[in-house]
Formats: C-alpha cells, structure tokens, sequence
C-alpha cells in the first residue's frame, strides 16, 4: 500500500485502486471507479461507523442508500499536504446481507482542473481508503476495510464525472450487469497528513424551481430566477436508450438561446441516458454557476425539474436591510455572490474553467463575509492549505490549493501584493469577528514570512526610502486589478507600485498589531517600523507632501487614506482631492480590487460623506447599482458585464473571455453597509465591546442591522420621521456598546434593549 504519512488515526485498511485502469489522457478527468464488497451481518448491531477518505472525489452507498448529505468529499484541500477523511454513522443503513458502493471520481486530485486543463496532479488514478467498523451487542467489533478483497469497475452508470464538464450517466447499467474484478493495492506518490475534516461540508441548500420556461429551436430553456452555484435534479418518465442532455449558463442571447461563450473550455453539461419508465437524476461528482439551463431530447411536459444551490454548510450570522430595494438588492446579491463561491474553498466564480482559491479575492471580501456567516471553521481549514504551501522564503501562491498554478516552486518566490496579503487579512478579519486568538496564533510565522518577503522584494536593488517603494516588474503583480477607469490588463498591473507600496505598509502594520496581541513586542516594533517607514516613503516619493498625488488615480488615494500612510493634515487634504476625482468622474467607481472595499470608507470616515453616499446610490456604469440596474442576482467580475442594451461589450487586452457574473470580489462594499450604515463595528475583537454608530445620508430613511455575534444577537435598527432619528438597539449579554447618536451624543450602555432619539437634519 502507499504511504500514509502521519494521521490523527490508526488505519487497518489499505489504499486501493483499479489495476486494469489505465488513465493516460490529457485535458480531461478519469473514468469515474466503482468499488464494491458484500458482507453478511448475524448478530444484532449496536453502532456502526464508516471513515472514509480518496484521492479524487467519492460518495459511497450502502444497500443503495446514500452515505451522508456532503458533496466533493473529502473535499479541496492541498493534498500533498493535507488530506481529509469523513466519518459518518450508518448503523440504520446495515441489514443481514449488505453491499457496500464507492464511487471515486477524478475530482481535483486527479481530474482536469485550471485553464490548462491539467490533470493527474497528485495521482495516476483515483484511490479509495475506507473502514467501516461494526460494534455488536456482545461488545465484540468487526472491519470491512478495503483491501485486495474488495472488486472494482470503470463499467458503472456514471460514465464521466468532471467539475467543470459535468456529467454523463447512462441509467441502463445496473449493478447486476457491472463486470467487476479484484482492486490492486495503490501506492501513492504523495504522503500526506491525513485528518478528520476540520472544514464545513458541501450541502444542498435553496430550492429553486423555475420562473419560466421558453422553447428556442429545439430546447427547453428555464429560468430560475437566481445566479447561483448548483444543480438540477430531475424526473422524467424515460424511454430505453433516450438522450437529454442539460446545459448551464448565467445569461442568455439576444434569441433568448443559452450564452456559454465565457465559460471557456467548460462544457457545463448533464447527457443523461434514460432506461424505461419512472427515473429520477441529480449529479453529485460536479457543480454549476447558472441562473438558466437548456434541455433538449425530452418535451417539456415529460419532464419535471428543479434546482437546488449547493455551498458549504456556513451559517448565516447576518441580516441588512434599509429604505432603499436597491440596496437591498445589492445586499442579497452578496450574499448569494458568497454562498455561490464558497464551495470547499473561498472561489473566484462558479461557471468556467476556473473556480479556484485565488487569494486575492477573499483577502478583500473577508470582513464582509464575516459579517454576513460564521467563516471560522470554513477558512481556518483554508488557512491550514496556505501555511503548507507558503515558499520558504515567504512568497504565498496566488491560489490556494495551488493545484501547480500560481507560481511553481521553479519560479522566484515573489510576494505579490494584496493576493498574498490574504495571509494577513483573512486571520485578521476571523479574529475581528470571533476574537479568537487561535487564528492568530496558528498563521502568525505565516504573516511574518510573509511581510519580510514584501518587505525584501521592495528593497531590491533600491536605496535610501526607495527601499520601502515595491516596484518589482508589474507584470509580478495584479496592481489595481480590473479598475474600470483603465481598459487594458497591462495598465491595471503598471499601477502596481502604488498598490503593492499600500499593500506592504498595511500588512506589516496588522502583522505589528498581532504581535502586541500575542504577546511579541519586539516583533511588534520591528513591523511598525515597516509600516511607518513605508508609509513615509510612499507619501515622500508618490505626493507633494501634503496629500497630492503627483499621479492620481482612486485607488492610489484610497489606500493610503485608510490605511493611515498619511498625517492627519496630509489625510483631511488628500480626502478633499479624492472627492474632487470621484465627482470628476460623476461618482462612479474607479478602483479596481485593492481601492473598491475601501473606498467608501476613505470618504466618509474623512469628512467626504456626501461623496461616498453619491457613489454607493450611483446607477451608472461603473456602479454597485448598475449591476442592480440590470438585473443583476449576483455581484460580477467587470463593472461593464452588460451594456444597457443587456449585451456584454468587453473584448480587450486578451481579458474578453474574463466575463464572470458571479464574482464577489467587489461585494466587499457590504463592509461599508454594516459598519458604517447600520453603524455595527467591534471595538474589541469577537463583539465584547462594540460601537454603533450609524452614518445617515443618500436618502435613508431607515436601515436595519442584525449580527449574532458570539455573544448573541446585536441590532441597530434606526429610523428617521419628522427631522427625529430614532434607534433600537439590542446588546447581548456579557458584552457592553458605546453608541454614538447623530448629533454625537455617547451612551455606554450594558446588556439590554434599548430606544433613543435625537433630533437630525439631512
């Protein structure tokens, strides 16, 4: 058998595989493995358990039930380093003669995964490591654990089994016609650690059934009135031999046709081959991101179908609502924007050949999402992955699992700004919201290295303050990714040296925070000597001094501005100048991911109120409610994703196929709806002490904010009726909150519901 590598537990069962399967290929995943063993059961059961775990992706059946709710198990990890098994009670699935099912598919070990396509990454084939141990009444215990005893097939039902491609299942094999022989040991290439799942499962969550359904040519195209991440189930009442074939999109043509053109090599795709009379399919080896899908080979009255979102199992902790359905909209897009790439780990989008964990995105969206759902446990799981494949010299790959993408280890280990900085933001923002030390404890050499290595590649080859300047090459970084003001790639990577400037002073200045929490005060005044010599560097080289950029661009005020690189003089100034730009450009958006979750932020909490409001209620193109404006369920990658005539205009620099719909990125203005409107913030990290100060303006009449906190529930529920502001609070037990009224007024107040009112005229 391969090696096990350490484990949190003693296997008796060995690695097996198919030794007739010979996967050779490229650019596609695996013929789906089904292994099987029968046993007979002849005393009475008391308890029954099943730990599981393989290298691509499984789901076992016993007596033809299913073996637990979770999808894409073990789930997305880093494998070569970690590598999650399940346990799941299946005492009531046993009877006196049982046959025990897994079904292994390629998954993300072996399958096809990236744009490349590549596959085979941690194994030749797929693997299957299982022990189902039976406790009798009279004490004594029994194994069922694979081995050279158990038979296996590629002849199943499930023909192919891809994430990105989808499904193909033939409902005429039956088990009784499978040819199966005898599994083969496997030994691994990798060794990984092998671990109870610490994450949050992938389950099945909304329904949704369709809003419409049209006939185009010759296929049945449904609305289901929600972008989402999912599936389909279906029923039919099929004939022998029979064809359907299910294809996923987010938005349609002009002929009211399905629009697949952006997910690239993604076939997206259920061919579902009926057998005769009443049959019922849902796919578990794969997920889609679509609001519509296609199905031809069947008549609409035939068919009966519906869809359900699937996304790990994170809890909703947060509600906002105001006066504006606009806002709201935005609000639900959000969510449903992170419900939809939270899928194992923090994705970028749901539909194409991407969905990875780039780290970009989650190091901006995370103190949103921390808002909205407890993300504990579902990035602390994360976070496992990046502290294994951080470089030695610090550098993090953009994407984690890195699955060979990013940078390999053959290339210089560059940090590149805001991506990587997710080592830093992403623990930040789980002890902000839990307050517990934990995650700052576990990734803390992780963000050391990590702020060295920033700090060691913008000294390269500089002097004097230039060293704190990081102007490695731009096409190194991301710079102000996809900002709107801008077209081409190449000019949103040549403002890198501003961003990855801000990006470097503000790591080492959270890093110098966490430092002083876990008790490191050397390492703490190291950090912010960092920060506030990069600060100053950036304010000496990139300003006149008094908070003028000698090149302006949002971003580059943004950042400086909330990140505190400025004196308080130069601050106030450089707001001024922003507001100035800002309304240059009609209040609409200019940043890119690194200056969008802050930009409200470095307006309002600077004296540019009305500015930051203007922007937020904006409704043209580029705008949070643009995206509302046209119909828009999710949050997208590129502000101009449609025009006003619904047609998708982008087609430049190479990027025109980067044309996502589900996209959270730059949902991280949800931050600016819970602090700052509903006034909702920690003043201690986990809510013991917190603030609510609510900012009033663009309009509101009322907002409404709700948080359970791990001290219980927090609201802000505040109204305006006659020039009175009038505010409900509820402050949970053991925690106190210092509100702050319109007018400035301040109470501090203990656990309780409260009601107060001042007078406000806005």
């Amino acid at each position: 058998m391969g090696k096990l590598s350490h484990s949190d537990r003693q296997w008796k069962a060995k690695w097996i595989t198919d030794g007739e399967y010979v996967f050779k290929e490229k650019k596609i995943s695996p013929v789906p493995m089904v292994f099987r063993k029968s046993f007979e059961i002849s005393k009475k059961v008391v308890s029954a358990e099943l730990y599981s775990t393989a290298l691509g992706t499984y789901v076992f059946t016993i007596n033809d039930i299913r073996v637990g709710e979770d999808y894409f198990t073990p789930g997305f990890t880093s494998y070569k380093y970690n590598l999650q098994y399940q346990k799941y009670d299946v005492t009531h699935l046993l009877r006196e003669d049982n046959t025990i099912l897994g079904t292994v598919s390629g998954g993300w070990a072996v399958g096809a995964f990236v744009y490349s396509r590549r596959n085979r990454l941690f194994a030749d084939r797929q693997a299957l490591l299982a022990e189902l141990i039976i406790t009798y009444e009279d004490g004594t215990k029994e194994l069922v654990a694979t081995d050279e005893s158990w038979e296996v097939s590629t002849e199943g039902p499930l023909r192919y089994g891809d994430l990105y491609d989808g499904e193909e299942y033939d409902a005429r094999i039956s088990d009784e016609s499978i040819k199966y022989h005898k599994a083969i040991l496997e030994t691994l290439r990798i060794a990984p650690s092998i671990s109870k799942a610490i994450g949050v499962p992938v389950r099945e969550h909304e329904k949704f059934e369709p809003i419409s359904v049209n006939k185009v040519g010759d296929e049945l195209i449904y609305d289901f009135g929600q972008n989402f991440a999912g599936i389909v189930h279906f029923s039919i009442n099929g004939k022998e031999g029979q064809q359907i074939e299910i294809k996923h999109a987010e938005i349609l043509k002009e002929d009211g046709s399905l629009n697949t053109d952006f997910l690239r090599s993604a076939k997206a795709r259920i061919l579902y081959t009926a057998r005769d009379g009443q049959q019922e399919y849902a796919p578990n080896f794969t997920y889609m991101g679509f609001r519509y899908v296609s199905v031809s080979g069947i008549e609409e009255k035939e068919i009966s179908i519906y869809a359900r979102a699937l996304y790990s199992d994170v809890k909703e902790i947060g509600s906002f609502t105001c006066s504006n359905e606009m806002i709201n909209r935005l609000q639900e897009n959000i969510k449903w924007g992170a419900k939809s790439n939270f899928v194992e780990i923090p994705t970028d989008c749901p539909q194409r050949d991407e969905r990875m964990g780039w780290t970009g995105d989650i190091a901006l969206f995370a103190a949103t999402a921390c808002f909205n759902f407890d993300m504990k446990d579902f990035l602390k799981k994360w976070l496992r992955d990046m502290r294994s494949e951080q470089l030695s010299t610090g550098g993090i790959p953009n994407t984690i699992p890195s699955n060979g993408f990013g940078f390999p280890t053959t290339m210089p280990p560059v940090a590149v700004d805001f991506w990587g900085d997710a080592s830093v933001l992403v623990p930040w923002a789980v002890y902000q919201a839990t307050g517990d030390k934990s995650v700052l404890s576990e990734n803390y050499d992780m963000m050391k290295k990590y702020v060295k290595a920033c700090k060691n590649w913008a000294g390269l080859f500089s002097f004097g303050k230039h060293r704190y300047i990081w102007h490695t090459p731009s096409t190194l970084h991301f710079g102000d990714w996809v900002a709107p003001d801008v077209p081409k790639m190449s000019q949103w990577q040549k403002r890198s040296k501003w961003t990855a400037t801000a990006s470097l002073a503000n790591t080492a200045h959270l890093v110098s925070k966490v430092a002083e929490i876990l008790g490191n005060p050397d390492d703490e005044v190291y950090f912010r000597n960092i920060y506030e010599k990069t600060s100053d560097a950036y304010t000496s080289i990139f300003t006149d001094g008094n908070g003028k950029l000698l090149e302006e661009f949002q971003t580059a005020y943004v950042l400086p501005i909330h990140f505190n690189m400025f004196n308080e003089t130069a601050k106030k100034k450089a707001a001024e100048n922003l507001a100035q730009l800002v309304k240059a450009n009609d209040y609409k958006i200019g940043t890119g991911f690194p200056g969008t979750p802050y930009i409200l932020f470095a307006l309002a909490d600077n004296g540019q109120k009305e500015a930051a409001f203007k922007m937020l209620m904006n409704t043209d193109c580029p705008s949070w409610l643009y995206e509302v404006k046209m119909g828009a369920t999710t949050i997208w990658e590129r502000w101009d994703g449609l025009d006003e005539n619904g047609n998708c205009p982008i087609g430049d620099d190479g990027t025109d196929t980067m044309i996502s719909y589900n996209h959270y990125a730059s949902g991280a203005v949800g931050d600016f709806l819970y602090r700052r409107i509903a006034g909702i913030e920690p003043v201690v990290a986990g809510y013991r002490k917190f603030r609510i100060a609510p900012l009033v303006g663009g309009g509101l009449t009322f907002a409404r904010g709700e948080l359970n906190s791990p001290y219980g529930k927090i609201v802000s529920d505040w109204s305006i009726s006659e020039n009175r502001f009038i505010i409900k609070i509820t402050v949970p037990e053991d925690t106190t909150c210092h509100l702050i009224m319109p007018d400035e007024s301040e109470k501090f107040l203990s656990a309780g519901e409260y009601s107060f009112e001042c007078n406000i005229y806005c």
